[in-house]
């Protein structure tokens, strides 16, 4: 078989693996990431044994554990590159030895000690990049040339399979040099580095997979046919915090034909962890990675860890279909979420153009979008994109005639465990979209979901505890609620980047004549909700209620909401945009008012009376900035716009468990066994 047969052979396999540096003494690291790694799917894990590392103290200690741990789960391939500055012929890491031949007597000795653990070496990283190489030093690469291909000849004469690190910058000509040098010739396969869309020194020199491949597959056919080619590093930095164009990326590399392709990397790295010298401050350096610095799963880790490949595939193919020339779409930002999905709809089945934009961020929104698109086909027009990066988003709003902006980080918890990520989605991505809308010629009225949180804890609201709930004392606010005329007083971070965010959105109707109007809302249930603990209660309990799953209680349960129906929160939504006019520059409270208040209690009490059984509870602790009571006066809504709920909670809660066992839930055997008692 030729080589190239067997590469297109290979990538047919969809196989890939990632690149991780591990730091000495990094071992809780190690053990945390690699069971991830490999429930991604990955095959192949690339890491780095430094020579210089190795032999500073403790460095034989650090590699005696860290190649048979790693090589006992995957298959790995340690790149074996920096030289000990004591060695150096500069007195850098990235000098040549002045022993050309120390550094084949340091792979043997990497061959005798851990050759067990791999098949494969790689014999340096970008020898090309000065900061790897010094080259200044050895301008015709000779030195290079004899220390790598020494190195490789004995490698391999011991029955391993030498890999030759990859330029970085792609360099067609020094891999020509390396092929004429004799160093070709006793390798397996060269490596191939490429970040396309991620540094701006590529942009002009980038020429595509298949060019930059195709030439690399030229020289080795002349040198040696039957070496591989393998894309050693290849990523996307989402500093802009577009994940979505870095899981696209990821599709495209992997069916780049090449015999094996390595994403860098698994993990974002940390803030305080220089990178290489004089890169510190490169922001894109520290976003590499499929998960966070602190673990959290970005969109291709997630997607990879939900369902592999073919989850990835079908999420990352949808594509932006073209809106017609003259068109006026309605543009729902968040509009693959609950809600968003929900006014898309609506909206669809009047025959309008409506763009989806969104970063299917949370988990199993794609399934909204999904069944958007399956229903309304060419009118729905996907832009997966993030409102974190204007950039990214500024066109989607050229041709608008209204937005809905429902994009938002939605969970107290989350604010409080990372709140610079809270304050960017939230206040900075309102004011991106905001700025969007007021560049673009239409100057489309902008609608905000914004929170009851705005309002803070009410502490200052005196409590009576009666029976399974809290009552205010006061009997204006026990009838009617709490009013818009309440004073803001923001509270955790989720509150202040909401609260901002509201606010500058009636800003910019006073200061830019930008016609917006804001929905302050209460607890909002209903089809299409993916309920978790931290946020879409009413859906959490029902779903693992349904599974006959246990249910976790902050507090004693006797806390209080009006819980509105999706289908009464859709239709104020609309109610406002039809009434811009008359309503600009307002916010209104929407929830389900006096006549939907529950206590969490009361609710439990109607799911066990709706599954016939008793519930699994526990409680625990109050949440922070968590509101004893929150009840929604709609009073300004129903006057301004004739709104009103129409869905009493008991219907709209049965309604709901219908819709989750019919559509969510129907592979479970308490879910189909529920089937049953609701039909």
């Amino acid at each position: 078989m030729s080589s190239s047969a067997s590469a297109g052979a290979q990538w047919t396999k969809r196989s890939y693996g990632f690149v991780e540096w591990f730091r000495p003494g990094e071992y809780d690291r190690a053990e945390q990431l690699l069971p991830d790694i490999l429930a991604s799917g990955a095959t192949y894990l690339r890491t780095h044994l430094s020579w210089a590392e190795y032999l500073a103290p403790g460095g034989s200690e650090w590699f005696d554990w860290l190649i048979p741990r790693l090589g006992r789960d995957i298959d790995l391939l340690p790149c074996i590159h920096y030289t000990p500055p004591s060695m150096s012929r500069t007195g850098r890491a990235s000098g040549a030895p002045r022993e050309l031949k120390a550094y084949a007597d340091f792979v043997d000795h990497v061959l005798t000690r851990y050759g067990r653990s791999f098949s494969h070496i790689e014999l340096w990283n970008e020898p090309n990049n000065l900061l790897d190489w010094d080259w200044r030093d050895d301008a015709d690469f000779l030195l290079f040339s004899e220390m790598v291909g020494g190195a490789a000849y004995w490698a391999k004469h011991r029955g391993f399979k030498p890999v030759l690190g990859g330029p970085c910058p792609f360099d067609p000509y020094w891999l020509n040099l390396m092929g004429e040098r004799g160093v070709l010739g006793v390798v397996d396969a060269v490596g191939f580095h490429g970040f396309p869309g991620t540094w701006d020194s590529e942009e002009g020199t980038w020429g595509g997979w298949d060019m930059h491949l195709g030439e690399m597959r030229k020289i080795l056919d002349r040198f040696n046919p039957q070496a591989q080619i393998w894309i050693t590093e290849t990523g996307y930095s989402t500093w802009r915090s577009d994940e979505m164009e870095q899981a696209r990326r990821f599709m495209k590399a992997l069916k780049v034909k090449a015999d094996r392709m390595y994403w860098y990397s698994w993990q974002d790295v940390a803030p305080d962890v220089p990178v290489q010298e004089g890169l510190w401050f490169d922001p894109r350096h520290y976003h590499l990675g499929a998960v966070t610095h602190d673990n959290q799963p970005k969109l291709l880790a997630r997607l990879l860890l939900e369902g592999g490949v073919e989850r990835l595939e079908r999420v990352a193919s949808l594509a932006t279909p073209h809106v017609a020339t003259g068109a006026a779409p309605i543009v729902v930002t968040g509009g693959s979420g609950f809600i968003g999905s929900n006014v898309a709809r609506s909206y669809l089945e009047d025959g309008e153009d409506v763009i989806i934009l969104d970063n299917l961020g949370r988990s199993g929104v794609d399934q909204n979008l999904a069944w958007l698109t399956e229903h309304y086909g060419p009118r729905v027009h996907p832009v997966l994109a993030d409102v974190r990066d204007l950039r990214s988003i500024e066109a989607a709003f050229a041709d608008a005639k209204a937005v809905f902006h429902f994009a938002a980080q939605t969970a107290v918890t989350a604010s409080l465990v990372h709140p610079i990520d809270d304050f960017e989605t939230n206040a900075r991505g309102t004011i991106n979209v905001l700025e969007a809308v007021r560049k673009s010629e239409k100057r489309a009225p902008v609608i905000f979901a914004s929170t009851n949180k705005v309002y803070g804890a009410l502490e200052d609201i005196q409590m009576l505890e009666m029976g399974d709930r809290y009552v205010p004392s006061d009997r204006k606010i026990r009838d009617y609620g709490i009013g818009e005329d309440r004073p803001i007083n923001f509270c955790t971070p989720y509150g202040c980047s909401k609260g901002v965010a509201d606010q500058y959105v009636l800003d910019y109707a006073k200061s830019f004549d930008l016609p917006a109007a804001v929905l302050r809302m209460s607890c909002i249930y209903g089809p299409r909700q993916f309920g978790t603990e931290d946020q879409g209660w009413v859906a959490h309990f029902l779903i693992r209620a349904l599974l006959g799953q246990n249910i976790s209680i902050y507090g004693n349960g006797k806390q209080v909401r009006d819980i509105l129906h999706v289908d009464d929160a859709v239709a104020a939504y609309r109610a406002l945009l039809s009434s811009i006019g008359s309503v600009n520059g307002r916010a209104f409270n929407l929830g389900g008012g006096p006549h939907n208040t529950v206590s969490i209690l009361s609710v439990l009490r109607e799911i066990e009376t709706l599954i016939g059984r008793p519930l699994q509870t526990q409680f625990g602790d109050w949440r922070r900035g968590d509101q004893y009571f929150f009840v929604a006066d709609t009073r300004g809504l129903e006057k301004e716009l004739g709104w009103k709920a129409e869905v009493h909670w008991r219907k709209g809660i049965r309604h709901l468990a219908d819709w989750l066992v019919q559509n969510r839930l129907g592979d479970g055997s308490v879910a189909l066994e529920k089937q049953k008692v609701l039909a």
